[in-house]
């Protein structure tokens, strides 16, 4: 396989931990690690607000890790992990609400974070992509419907690869011990993220 972009590559990344993967000798000679570029990564959600509107948040840190093995994709490996005092819904209150003990209780839990353990490719730029969720105490397996828009050397740096992806879920919060408000505030959380994943190349 070329070293290249292969869409298909980077969609069968599965086995995610954060920082240090454990890599086979063989991973580690083929593989490739992206790191996740902060300024062009955004996780946001929306929950219903009595039924009048939706009401949008996003959480402002995470980190990430993506090492790609394009000779053999199914040992690639991905981390995500949000900081969950980060979130923000664009009103102070509601935020210090969010991250009280009645939802995220960011003091206990301070992550959130998703382990692909399984990537079922779709198309050739289109994916599945199922993995164990952390949120609030809780491990639950998910599934990301995921697309790959590019892999490619950075337009104004070729010295540096970009790999970007977009991927959307839905969870319900109240799976994750989160009931406060349930029957008034939405429990169904759409999750969408825009991700872009970088290293280094030799120009």
């Amino acid at each position: 396989m070329a070293k290249t972009t292969s869409f298909l590559s980077v969609l069968a990344a599965g086995a995610m931990a954060l920082g240090a993967v454990a890599l086979t000798p063989h991973q580690a000679e083929a593989a490739d690690t992206y790191t996740l570029d902060k300024t062009h990564a955004d996780v946001v959600f929306w929950v219903d607000h009595l039924g009048y509107s939706k009401t949008w948040g996003r959480f402002n840190a995470m980190d990430g890790t993506l090492v790609l093995d394009q000779d053999d994709p199914s040992q690639s490996a991905v981390a995500i992990v949000i900081q969950a005092a980060t979130i923000d819904t664009n009103l102070k209150k509601r935020d210090a609400h969010l991250k009280s003990p009645d939802f995220l209780n960011v003091k206990e839990y301070p992550t959130i974070t998703f382990n692909s353990t399984n990537v079922a490719p779709s198309g050739d730029k289109t994916a599945t992509i199922t993995g164990d969720f952390t949120l609030h105490g809780v491990t639950k397996s998910i599934s990301f419907e995921a697309t790959v828009n590019k892999v490619a050397p950075f337009a104004m740096d070729k010295s540096k690869e970009i790999v970007g992806i977009s991927a959307e879920t839905m969870i319900d919060r109240t799976d994750y011990g989160m009931n406060y408000g349930a029957g008034a505030i939405g429990t169904e959380m759409p999750i969408f993220l825009e991700l872009e994943f970088i290293r280094d190349i030799e120009g």
